[in-house]
């Protein structure tokens, strides 16, 4: 009786056939996609690479509506589904199909470099940077191309919609030049790589670390704690620099003593100054020397190396020296000098007095 039962072209035999087989195939994907979950997981916490937590990961997106969709295909095949309806259901299913795939695939390109990222943050952040937008450009094309593969499947000309939208993208382009004028800023410096993710980087009255690159800004952590922001095509116009390229750090630093300072002890003022310096490894001295005659003070200037770019580092060593010839110089009684001003005071008598003030 049920094979004569006709509804929809089908009968009810047919249907419920085609029903039943829909089912079971869409409950055994999903007991499948459980059981090979937890059973990749368990093998993934006895491993030590990267690619099978990335099949775990996938095994999770397969989603219950494309676990769906295929049963329904697969179920529909005992069926008779006249067009335009069999035409409509089998793009509908090809569609979810497609997305499913561009899931998968974003979702791969995005886990390597997140993994890549992990392992060559603290090496390598150059790599790290270009990554991060080759990733984006990547998914990017991933959901274009499925875009095109979809209207490709619905019988639209991808020709002329292609020449379409190049003679509408010279319009946005005019429309977006500010727009645009970053994301190829973006390229520039991922390619160029005037600065990467971690360096500390200096831009006019601004400092402060980069921590992250992205198509229209670049973000900059402050020595003072606050985020900022620039607009990449703004950042590459201004005068950038880069101290994590520092090798070597350059300290120029002047001091002043007394007039009354005897010359024996100013001929002992470049040695002590050199001492201290060699005292600390990675201080390289180059030169002091008695260089001017200020109005107040007798002067010096020293000229230095330190072989290690970081700044608290330079900090810790600069004060140390400066320390140790302060302590020098008490010791050989050397008398550092300050802005002072003699008045002379003459009296009737003729006889002069000074005061110092």
């Amino acid at each position: 009786m049920l094979s004569k039962t006709i509804f929809l072209h089908n009968s009810l035999a047919d249907w419920l056939s085609a029903v039943g087989i829909a089912l079971i195939i869409f409950a055994a994907a999903l007991l499948a996609r459980r059981v090979s979950r937890q059973k990749l997981a368990i093998l993934a916490d006895k491993t030590v690479t990267a690619w099978d937590d990335l099949l775990v990961e996938l095994v999770g997106r397969l989603y219950g509506f494309f676990f769906l969709a295929v049963a329904g295909y697969l179920g529909s095949m005992k069926l008779f589904i006249p067009e335009p309806t069999g035409t409509i259901f089998s793009h509908a299913v090809a569609v979810i199909v497609l997305i499913q795939l561009a899931v998968l695939s974003t979702h791969t390109v995005s886990f390597w470099v997140a993994h890549i990222r992990r392992q060559k943050i603290a090496s390598d952040a150059g790599t790290v940077t270009t990554l991060t937008s080759v990733g984006f450009a990547l998914r990017m094309l991933i959901w274009i191309l499925l875009i095109l593969i979809v209207l490709d499947n619905l019988g639209v000309d991808i020709t002329a919609l292609v020449a379409g939208l190049g003679i509408t993208g010279i319009a946005v382009a005019m429309a977006m030049q500010n727009i645009l004028g970053d994301l190829f800023a973006s390229f520039s410096i991922v390619l160029d790589k005037p600065f990467v993710i971690g360096d500390f980087i200096v831009i006019d009255d601004c400092m402060g670390t980069v921590e992250h690159i992205g198509l229209k800004t670049t973000r900059v952590r402050s020595l003072s704690g606050e985020q900022l922001i620039f607009s990449n095509a703004d950042l590459l116009k201004s005068r950038i620099r880069n101290y994590k390229r520092m090798y070597e750090r350059r300290v120029v630093f002047s001091l002043g003593l007394v007039y009354r300072t005897p010359p024996e002890k100013l001929s002992q003022v470049p040695d002590i100054i050199r001492n201290a310096v060699e005292k600390h490894p990675q201080a390289r001295f180059e030169r002091a020397h008695f260089n001017e005659y200020g109005e107040s003070a007798l002067k010096f200037e020293t000229v230095y190396w330190i072989a290690n770019p970081d700044y608290n580092s330079y900090m810790d060593i600069h004060q140390a020296i400066n320390l140790d010839i302060y302590r020098q110089f008490v010791e050989a009684e050397i008398e550092f000098a300050y802005p002072t001003q003699t008045v002379i005071v003459e009296r009737k008598s003729g006889a002069t007095q000074s005061f110092p003030c």
